[in-house]
């Protein structure tokens, strides 16, 4: 064999013997590398619009207690009937109930928006609003949810956008004056998008004015998620979740950055219940923990 063909060969035979032995061991590193548990996971609640939208305080209680959920969110006008017309011992009763239970803490969901033009309709918003920030200060809430709802197609979106958040930072200031959070959720017609709650955030010009991450699939569009993420991280006060099943949206990686940012809320469900929602309930919660290592 001439001496070229002999080192060819060679260099051949080896190379073809390294590699499987190189995918092999590395294949043997995964493996034995060890799975970590992750002992520090993301909190997880129920947002009550839709599974637990029939359920008194008591059956909430006994239902997240039972499922090892650490924290309601009470959507106005439903079943539980915490509203602004009940009593100052009612609400004394409301919040000792809350505050004896195994829960953490609770908020409010209300239905509260600020994009109508006509400004009376604007005015008995902010109005409502503050009602039910006193409501929420009574009954131990720590926070509560409003919209901006929409940007009208008749009138200049900048216009809407600085009115929803000069409502927004009126609303906010007396909220923090009595020790409830605003959090303005990303949801509605272009108000599901994360670059435009940046700029009523940038409108209001208050520090008060916080933010209910709503994991819409807008999340992902623009410039993508991370980096919308990254436009509203330092706001971010509440969190609702809903069918974690669905692959178009990126649940592990939303938690992933949550957790980068130290997040010390919660995540809400916000899901459709059925005959058995106890037991939709523990699926769920599994699912939550799975997607961040956690079982």
């Amino acid at each position: 064999m001439k001496r070229r063909n002999f080192i060819k060969t060679a260099v051949l035979t080896t190379t073809a013997s390294i590699i499987p032995l190189t995918a092999q061991s590395a294949i043997e590193r995964q493996k034995s590398k060890p799975f970590i548990i992750n002992s520090n996971p993301l909190k997880i609640g129920v947002m009550t619009y839709t599974l637990a939208k029939d359920w008194d305080i008591e059956t909430i209680i006994k239902n997240l207690t039972e499922t090892n959920y650490q924290t309601v969110e009470l959507r106005t006008t439903h079943a539980h009937k915490v509203e602004v017309n009940l009593t100052p011992a009612q609400r004394a009763k409301v919040k000792k109930r809350f505050k004896d239970s195994p829960l953490e803490v609770i908020s409010l969901a209300s239905g509260f928006q600020y994009h109508s033009p006509d400004q009376a309709e604007l005015k008995e918003n902010i109005e409502g609003t503050k009602e039910y920030i006193l409501l929420a200060r009574d009954v131990g809430a720590v926070g509560i949810r409003v919209f901006g709802n929409a940007l009208p197609s008749d009138v200049p979106e900048e216009k809407t956008e600085q009115q929803i958040g000069k409502a927004l930072a009126e609303v906010a200031e007396f909220g923090y004056n009595n020790g409830v959070e605003v959090r303005i959720c990303v949801h509605g017609d272009k108000t599901n998008k994360p670059s435009v709650i940046k700029k009523i955030l940038d409108y209001s010009q208050s520090p008060h004015v916080y933010v209910n991450w709503n994991c819409n699939k807008e999340d992902t569009e623009e410039q993508g998620l991370e980096y919308n993420f990254n436009l509203l991280k330092d706001r971010i006060r509440g969190v609702h979740m809903h069918e974690l099943w669905l692959a178009e949206y990126p649940y592990r990686l939303i938690f992933k950055l949550l957790a980068g940012i130290g997040y010390k809320g919660y995540c809400n469900s916000e899901i459709d219940g059925n005959q058995d929602p106890v037991r939709l309930m523990r699926y769920y919660r599994a699912l939550f923990l799975a997607y961040q290592d956690a079982i």
